[in-house]
């Protein structure tokens, strides 16, 4: 492993501090809607955090299961990472777009983010792009911190935003998770870290959640894994060779649908998670975005990859739009509670959304 890398934080995150409590209370602007939520009797949504991040989801669609690396073409996942670690934070309540008198008439693409917590996540990434955002002293948008924690920028004043070894620290993550494990493999004259999965039920969770969004039978979700596991033929794949979409969990209609996976170990009560669904499809537009979302698809015909990816552009292009696009077939009220607490992370979450639709602009 490169040296000098942090291991992540395992455990509950330490209690709010006194100054963690002083920010929100002096971030938050007079008259808006308290940011913490008080639970009722009745309410069963809740913000507890699944096992994996949307980094690590993301990375674990990439990964080569055995060679243990990710495609030496892809360029454009690191920029994607870095969105996902906004989404991460706005989920976890960390972050939020800016009100001002303007709100109303300006684009949430083109409107800052401000830090409404420094409590820490647990996630030493998610907390550093969290202290980097509140050092700052220039608000800046969605589409800015994603220049600038990805070091897709020119001005070398700025280059101090950047988050460096994001993949490798995010696979060392996952082998502090048990998910992946460290080997050496020689490339021509130079050594260089792998991590082969270990634990493949993470990343079967995943692709599972993945094909139900897209609207994707099941039973075709997890033959490559299968293929490369102890004990398989290889012509155990033989059965899944063509699929159709529209034959999921949604049915025929295509209607965006939460589906608990069956005794999940990383997804434990999703069902019963406050931002279960929206979750899916920040992951579908991140992995969309990364051009890793077809990985999980490849023993599949070209038709039904095509049809994946078309539906997956379709809930980007839903959920990539402020307000949510409440008119199409896509649009779930699962997703928008309305309650003011929620459409905080909501905002953060289109805005991402918005700009990896444009990202080929962007690179």
């Amino acid at each position: 492993m490169t040296e000098g890398l942090s291991r992540r934080r395992v455990g509950t995150p330490r209690e709010v501090t006194s100054e963690a409590d002083a920010l929100h209370l002096s971030t938050s602007a007079p008259g808006s809607p308290s940011f913490n939520r008080t639970n009722s009797a009745e309410e069963t949504k809740t913000d507890k955090q699944p096992l994996l991040t949307l980094m690590e989801e993301t990375l674990l669609l990439g990964l080569k299961d055995q060679e243990g690396y990710l495609s030496f073409w892809n360029d454009s996942l690191s920029y994607v990472l870095r969105g996902c670690m906004l989404m991460e934070l706005a989920f976890r309540r960390r972050i939020r777009i800016t009100k001002d008198a303007f709100t109303g008439m300006t684009n949430i693409s083109e409107r800052p983010i401000e830090v409404i917590s420094v409590r820490p996540t647990g996630e030493v990434l998610l907390d550093e792009a969290l202290r980097v955002i509140k050092g700052s002293e220039t608000r800046r948008t969605v589409a800015s911190w994603m220049d600038l924690l990805s070091g897709e920028t020119w001005n070398i004043a700025k280059a101090g935003y950047q988050l460096k070894q994001v993949r490798e620290r995010l696979a060392k993550g996952l082998v502090d998770k048990g998910i992946l494990r460290t080997e050496k493999r020689n490339f021509l004259f130079f050594d260089m870290a792998t991590h082969p999965v270990q634990d493949p039920r993470a990343k079967d969770e995943v692709i599972t959640r993945v094909f139900d969004t897209l609207n994707l039978p099941r039973t075709a979700a997890t033959p490559t894994r299968g293929a490369g596991r102890a004990g398989s033929s290889p012509g155990s794949m033989s059965d899944f060779t063509r699929h159709t979409i529209g034959h999921g969990i949604g049915g025929q209609a295509g209607k965006l649908k939460l589906a608990p996976i069956t005794n999940p170990r990383f997804y434990k009560n999703e069902e019963h998670s406050r931002f279960a669904l929206l979750r899916r499809v920040s992951l579908i537009a991140a992995a969309c975005a990364g051009s890793v979302l077809e990985n999980p698809m490849i023993h599949m015909d070209m038709e039904a990859r095509d049809r994946a990816v078309s539906r997956a552009e379709d809930l980007m292009d839903v959920y990539g739009h402020w307000p949510f696009k409440r008119d199409s077939p896509l649009f779930t009220t699962e997703i928008d509670s309305g309650e003011p607490g929620d459409l905080m992370v909501e905002e953060v979450v289109a805005s991402v959304i918005y700009v990896l639709r444009k990202m080929d602009r962007l690179i």
